[in-house]
């Protein structure tokens, strides 16, 4: 699915590329860039975080003749005064524009390096509203972009991640890098694949076939992390004859089944008193209007 994808055979589609600081999806980033490249398409990639000098060397040997790098890396917030692009002007407006300016035979690959960047200056609302519009807009072939997971709530994430018509999810396996693949048909059905995957140096993605369930993942690994519970004074755990006693206590606040037949049982009653011999009851008590 992995491979069908850098085929770009769908057009019109938002791919967010999902990575963490455990495992960078930077590398497929650029792997999606060549492969658009050797199809002869324009790329035009909005980069915040990689510099134009570092971006065409690691696409070193691609056709980079039609690689079109706005640059928001040296002065994204247009402190300087010499900013050429900047976070403010990430709309669709602007980025349209910009695609426009170049001439090209079809429809151009639009590269985001990266979302989170722009999430940390720009409403997630207006980054959702500016992405579907580039989408559905025709400006752009497809939409590439890459989201850090872990620097954002869980809420942002999930709402960039639902615009997607191809989410992919990278993480660290023994074997290579792990990817879980999302992608959603214009009919409205959604296909789901795993595949790991390695990267040559010339940014060539290899599959290595699906992933074995036995398989340990690195961010995965329980055995690795810290027991919290080590070295505590007492025990926060309980023994089998513990655990047996405490299913068997009976809570006062819990009624039973004999507490309930005994409430919901129905029929006359009256209430009976009889006086103790130490009842401090005076016949001749002067309040005996208030007895009732």
């Amino acid at each position: 699915m992995l491979h069908d994808l850098l085929q770009g055979t769908d057009t019109g589609g938002l791919f967010i590329i999902q990575d963490s600081g455990s495992c960078s999806g930077r590398r497929l980033l650029w792997s999606f860039i060549k492969a658009a490249l050797d199809r002869t398409e324009a790329v035009h990639v909005l980069g915040f975080e990689v510099s134009e000098d570092e971006l065409k060397d690691g696409l070193k040997g691609s056709p980079i003749e039609r690689l079109h790098f706005h640059n928001a890396y040296s002065d994204p917030l247009a402190w300087t005064g010499s900013a050429i692009f900047t976070v403010d002007q990430f709309c669709t407006e602007r980025v349209t524009k910009l695609i426009k300016q170049t001439s090209q035979v079809k429809p151009a690959i639009l590269a985001i390096d990266s979302l989170s960047w722009i999430l940390r200056h720009v409403s997630p609302s207006a980054v959702c509203k500016t992405l579907q519009q580039l989408k559905n807009g025709g400006c752009a072939a497809n939409v590439i972009g890459l989201l850090h997971s872990d620097m954002h709530p869980r809420g942002t994430v999930g709402s960039l991640c639902h615009l997607a018509t191809s989410l992919i999810t990278v993480k660290t396996v023994l074997r290579g890098d792990h990817a879980t693949i999302t992608k959603r048909l214009k009919s409205g059905k959604v296909l789901q694949g795993e595949e790991v995957f390695t990267i040559r140096d010339d940014l060539t993605v290899i599959g290595q076939g699906k992933p074995s369930r036995t398989e340990p993942q690195e961010q995965m690994c329980i055995s690795n992390m810290a027991d919290p519970t080590a070295n505590l004074t007492f025990n926060l755990r309980l023994s089998e004859s513990q655990r047996e006693a405490k299913e068997k206590l009976a809570l006062p606040f819990v009624f039973s089944k004999e507490k309930k037949a005994a409430l919901l049982h129905t029929g006359s009653g009256r209430i009976v008193y009889e006086p103790d011999a130490n009842d401090d009851y005076d016949q001749e008590d002067p309040d005996d209007d208030l007895d009732v």
